[in-house]
This record gives structure tokens, C-alpha cells and sequence, in this order.
């Protein structure tokens, strides 16, 4: 797969053009995966639901986008197939389930359409790091740092279009309009997207077993890291607002102002120091120590959080806290997926990536969960907060200790790699 020239440290304008088409994917791969929260109350009225119902379905998604990562066969597809076609297939599976959720007239059709919409976003982050295991070192941090802004953006943008779809057209069009919206996609990826290279092309060439990635310390370190700060991201995101409504009596358009700014601060601090990493390494600096600093002081930082659990009914004091745990949460998410990619390299790239978002998506079921029943103990979500905090302590140290240096694993070298291959 031929992304960087084989000449050059320097990236093209082409090659530029594929990172930013690899962001606006992933902003529509999160207004896809959001449209059914934003219609639930409709959809739940017309079409006759159950509470329980609609939680199943708003679960669906989930039951095939992270099981198909975490036992890597999205992230093997990445790697054994041309990996931007891979990325195409799966970004036509996606919009076509989006598409046909607004044909959809009972629980089990709807279900079935959010198993396919998980199954086609399941090959995009292993298509994503197998894409970038070929930057050049000092402009990995930029590019992950704008794939990570963009999966802050996505929500941001479907929750406004999305919710202007539905209050003027209804729910149907509203899945209908962004399904096929987002297909206008393929047409500039088939022109611009990277073509493999004639070795690639080949199959004589094993793939290193993923049996040495599942023995390796430092792959589970970041997966285990990965799960602990999508802990925080998914905490935020699931009861943000309903703390800010509910606890600190913000009105609804207060609350909703509110959320968004949160959300684009770690936008805004993902984007600068993933630009500050790159400029860093590319003066010289060691990767292992950007890297690995930029992370773990991030998820310190983020790990104010818990501070919250203190500073009930102070508005000031609790947006401030919420502004400064944002902020080191926005600069662990611009530089771990970098070290990921580096470790991997490309030849595991793919499912590295795919285990590793596997098993951190899971804290989309634990982190909701856990902090619903906080609250309902406690009546509050003081000890929600503490916990949001204490897991990105444990992730901090995760990532400093489990995760040594930031060089690539030398599968081919490995002393298990021809009794494994001879398996």
C-alpha cells in the first residue's frame, strides 16, 4: 500500500488529500452511528417499542462492530486485502445500512440493519491504522490527532443536521438523506486512495499469526490503555448532559452550548499537540519520549475529573475542572493510536488496530452502565465522576509501564514466529 513515496520523509499534496478524505469519513462514520440515538424518541412512538426494545437496538451496533475487532478478523481483512478497497467496502456497507434503517418498520428489521451498520464500520479503524503504520514518524501525530478531532466532530454535526432532518422531514428521511449523503464519499476515495504496491499485490508473502501479537506485553498494553481512556470519552459522553441539566439545573440551550464547547476543547487539544508531537520528532526528538509523555501526562491531566465528585453545586468551579480534564484528554488522544501503528508497523497494523478499538469500544457498554448505577445508588453522580477518574489514573500508568519503548516489533525476528508459522 502506497501512501508516503518511497523517496521521501515529505508527504505529497495527494497523500495530504487522503488523510483529510480518511477525516471526513470518520465524521460520517459517528453521524451514522448517532442517528438512531437522535430519533429514538420518534422511532420509539411510531413505531411502537419498548424501552427495552429500543436499548437493544441502540446495542445492535456494538454486538458486530467490536466482537469482529476484538477477535480480529476486521483488522485480518485490513492486512490480507488491498486495504483501501477494504476501507471502500466497508464504508459502502455502512451508508447502505443507514439507507435502509429509514425502510424499516419493526424492531427485528431495525436490529438487523444496526448488526450490518456495525459490521461495516468494524474495518474502519484497522483500515485507518494500516494506513497510517506508513506515515513517516514525525507526521503521524497530526494525522491521528485529525482523525481523532473528527470523531468528536461527527456527533457534534449529526446531532444539528440530523436533528434539523428530523424535526422537518421525520425520522425516515433523516436516515434516507445522510445513508446516501454519505456515499458522495466513494467518488473522490476511488480517485485519490492509495494503491497497493506490486509486492503487496503478491500473497507470497505470510502474514505474521496473530498468536504473536496476542503474546506480546506492550499489545496489551495498549489495549488496556485504549479501554481506560474510552472510558472517559464514552462517560462524557453518555452523562454530560444529563449532569449538567439535572445536577447543575443548566437550561436545555444552556446545556447544550455547553456540551458542544467541552467537545470541541478536546478537538482543539487533540489538533495542537498532535502538531506539537510531529514538530518535536521531526527536530529530533525521541518518539518513545514524545509520545509516551504527551499520553501519560494527558491522561493525569484528564484524571481531574474526579475532582467533580467534590464540587457539587458549584457551576464555576465544575465547568473549569470539566475545561482542564478535557483539555489532557484531547492531548492523550492525538498521540496513542501513533504509538499503536508504530509498534505494529505495517505488517500487523490492521488487526493491532482492530483488537486494540475492540476491546477499548468496550467501555461503550461498561462506562454508561457503571455510571448508571452510581447514580441510582448513591442518587448523584459524584461517585461517577471519581470512578471516570480513577480508570484514567490506571490508564496512565498502563501506558507509562506496560508499553516500554515506541519502536516497531520485529514479528519476522521473533523466536516464535516459525514454530508459528509452521503451525
Amino acid at each position: 500500500m502506497a501512501l508516503v513515496s518511497t523517496h521521501s520523509n515529505i508527504m505529497s499534496r495527494r497523500e495530504w488529500i487522503v488523510v483529510v478524505l480518511l477525516f471526513v469519513s470518520v465524521i460520517i462514520n459517528y453521524i451514522d452511528r448517532s442517528n438512531l440515538s437522535i430519533s429514538a424518541v420518534v422511532l420509539e412512538r411510531q413505531i411502537g417499542l419498548t424501552p427495552l426494545q429500543m436499548g437493544s437496538l441502540l446495542g445492535a451496533f456494538f454486538w458486530t462492530y467490536a466482537l469482529l475487532q476484538i477477535f480480529g478478523i476486521a483488522g485480518w481483512i485490513a492486512d490480507r486485502f488491498p486495504v483501501s478497497l477494504v476501507l471502500a467496502c466497508g464504508f459502502f456497507v455502512w451508508s447502505g445500512a443507514t439507507v435502509a434503517t429509514g425502510f424499516q418498520s419493526s424492531f427485528v428489521s431495525l436490529f438487523t440493519a444496526g448488526l450490518f451498520l456495525g459490521l461495516g464500520e468494524s474495518v474502519a479503524f484497522p483500515c485507518y491504522s494500516r494506513i497510517f503504520a506508513e506515515l513517516p514518524q514525525q507526521y503521524r501525530g497530526r494525522a491521528n490527532a485529525l482523525l481523532d478531532a473528527g470523531t468528536k466532530l461527527g456527533p457534534a454535526v449529526g446531532t444539528f443536521v440530523g436533528g434539523m432532518l428530523l424535526i422537518h422531514f421525520g425520522w425516515r428521511i433523516l436516515f434516507i438523506a445522510l445513508g446516501l449523503g454519505g456515499l458522495l464519499w466513494l467518488g473522490p476515495w476511488f480517485k485519490f486512495m492509495p494503491r497497493p504496491r506490486p509486492k503487496q499485490a503478491s500473497k507470497s508473502e505470510p502474514l505474521p499469526p496473530i498468536s504473536l501479537l496476542l503474546r506480546n506485553g506492550p499489545a496489551w498494553g495498549t489495549f488496556l490503555g485504549h479501554f481506560c481512556g474510552l472510558y472517559f470519552f464514552y462517560f462524557l459522553l453518555a452523562w454530560l448532559p444529563s449532569y449538567l441539566a439535572m445536577e447543575m439545573k443548566l437550561s436545555l440551550l444552556a446545556m447544550t452550548h455547553l456540551t458542544s464547547t467541552i467537545f470541541l476543547v478536546i478537538a482543539s487539544s487533540t489538533l495542537t499537540t498532535g502538531w506539537l508531537s510531529d514538530h518535536l520528532i521531526a527536530k529530533g526528538a525521541s518518539p518513545t519520549r514524545v509520545r509516551k509523555t504527551i499520553v501519560v501526562c494527558g491522561l493525569s491531566v484528564a484524571s481531574s475529573i474526579l475532582l467533580l465528585a467534590f464540587l457539587r453545586g458549584n457551576l464555576t468551579a465544575s465547568i473549569s475542572v470539566l475545561l482542564v480534564a478535557c483539555i489532557g484528554y484531547g492531548a492523550y488522544s492525538s498521540n496513542h493510536w501513533a504509538i499503536s501503528q508504530t509498534l505494529a508497523g505495517p505488517a500487523m497494523a490492521g488487526r493491532w488496530g482492530s483488537v486494540q478499538n475492540g476491546v477499548g469500544n468496550l467501555a461503550g457498554i461498561a462506562a454508561p452502565w457503571l455510571a448508571g448505577l452510581a447514580v441510582q445508588i448513591r442518587g448523584n453522580s459524584s461517585a461517577a465522576f471519581f470512578l471516570a477518574g480513577v480508570m484514567v489514573i490506571v490508564g496512565a500508568v498502563i501506558w507509562g509501564y506496560m508499553v516500554p519503548r515506541v519502536e516497531q516489533v520485529q514479528w519476522n525476528t521473533s523466536p516464535n514466529f516459525d514454530k508459528a508459522m509452521a503451525s
